[in-house]
């Protein structure tokens, strides 16, 4: 990994995280590049200067005048390769995604005609909050990359997503980039390393394992599709969960990526990921998380195939520290979670269609009528585990696709055939 004679600057604002923009800062110069540091006066509660000024060998910037000189912001942004805000808060973002230029981050990132790469860290309401996941969608339509967020024990004592990518992540990121034989600024999708950070990115053009369709009726149509799990914590260590892959949803992103759309896969955690090019992948923890991005996602789409295995319900608080064990019967308090497919259906314009998921063990097709009304769905994907090589855990699945009063039934297959299906019906609805 090398990033000699690379110029990177590194923008450090307030966040407990700041601490390791030391790590990032001795790992860029140890890979060869020359650093530049801004600094926020938030981020000098958490870190002196002065130890990343020695570690960078350069005087950090604080301001963009410091009432005696004045520091060129403007100057700075050409001489960089790169520009990377590593821990960004959620202040810092949507200072940068809106343009109010009061510190020396936003005012060098205004300025930059680099590639810009921002690595956000905050506490985990605050990361699925909507106005900073808005923050975070303008930033990327601006051509900027986000490095996102990792997920495991917060500074508040919550786990979830929140945390800075490890250091080691984000430097294998930038040097991964720089190394393209690509001009300087112009725009490359950055492929995450799967180290299990929980990064969110562009698939690059590789190892998608995905031959050229033989048709792209998807072409120019953009989907939202969620998958997987969702974890909802009861402390630091256990979560409520589910035993959803996330395999059924991958293969659908997959396949309608290969007709030619955009997709927008929001994955809940999972060992299985995907790579496919026309796939931006969102990886989230909670349901809380999941329903934050598909409202966020869904105004722009022409139709959503929601096949997560979402959690009804979360526990009603979160213990900060580890649950100790008691003599007699533990009780704990769940509360509803928001009901993304009912969101999604109320909101339905005239254009969009909307296709849900339902996993039933008794009353299948009573239930998923009951849903497909309820919920303003186009059709409804009914499958069951009490059927052989069906839903969670399997490489195939069984479904029937309801429709009103119609029904079609398929044979047991590899989920890949099934997300043809699928997709073929949603065409036909298209």
């Amino acid at each position: 990994m090398s990033l000699k004679g690379k110029k990177i600057i590194l923008g450090v604002s307030g966040s407990i995280a700041a601490y390791k923009a030391a790590l990032i800062v001795r790992g860029l110069v140890k890979a060869g590049a020359e650093v530049r540091v801004l600094m926020t006066k938030a981020a000098a509660d958490f870190i002196s200067p002065l130890t990343l000024a020695t570690l960078s060998k350069h005087e950090v910037t604080t301001s963009v005048h410091d009432g005696e000189s004045w520091n060129n912001h403007v100057e700075l942004g050409l001489w960089a390769d790169a520009m990377l805000v590593a821990p960004a808060t959620a202040t810092t973002l949507g200072k940068m995604a809106n343009g109010i230029c009061d510190s020396a981050i936003v005012a060098v990132y205004l300025s930059a005609r680099c590639p810009v790469f921002f690595a956000p860290a905050m506490d985990l309401d605050m990361w699925a909050h909507p106005a900073t996941r808005r923050n975070v969608e303008l930033l990327q339509s601006y051509g900027n990359h986000l490095i996102d967020v990792g997920t495991g024990e917060l500074a508040s004592g919550l786990s979830g997503a929140g945390r800075l990518a490890e250091p080691e992540d984000i430097i294998k990121i930038l040097a991964d980039f720089l190394a393209q034989p690509l001009g300087k600024g112009t725009p490359l999708p950055v492929k995450a390393s799967n180290t299990g950070t929980g990064m969110s990115t562009k698939a690059d053009l590789t190892g998608t394992g995905v031959s050229s369709p033989a048709k792209q009726d998807l072409k120019g149509k953009t989907l939202l599709i969620t998958a997987g799990p969702t974890y909802e914590d009861l402390d630091p260590v256990r979560y409520l969960g589910n035993r959803s892959t996330g395999r059924m949803g991958i293969a659908l992103a997959e396949a309608a990526a290969a007709r030619g759309a955009s997709v927008n896969l929001v994955l809940g955690p999972t060992e299985l990921t995907t790579t496919a090019e026309g796939v931006t992948l969102h990886n989230v923890r909670s349901a809380r998380e999941m329903h934050a991005i598909s409202v966020i996602k869904w105004p722009k789409a022409d139709a959503a195939i929601l096949a997560a295995a979402v959690a009804d319900y979360r526990p009603s608080r979160t213990e900060a520290g580890k649950i100790k064990k008691k003599e007699g019967p533990m009780t704990v308090k769940l509360v509803r979670n928001p009901d993304i497919a009912a969101e999604l259906g109320q909101d339905k314009r005239p254009h969009q269609r909307l296709v849900g998921f339902a996993l039933e063990t008794e009353n299948g097709l009573e239930n998923a009528r009951g849903k497909l009304k309820r919920k303003n769905l186009d059709f409804i994907v009914l499958n069951s585990p009490n059927d052989k090589g069906a839903a969670f855990g399997h490489t195939t699945n069984k479904i029937q696709l309801v429709t009103g009063n119609k029904v079609t039934a398929f044979e047991l297959k590899s989920k890949d055939d099934v997300a043809d299906d699928i997709l073929d019906a949603l065409v036909k609805v298209l």
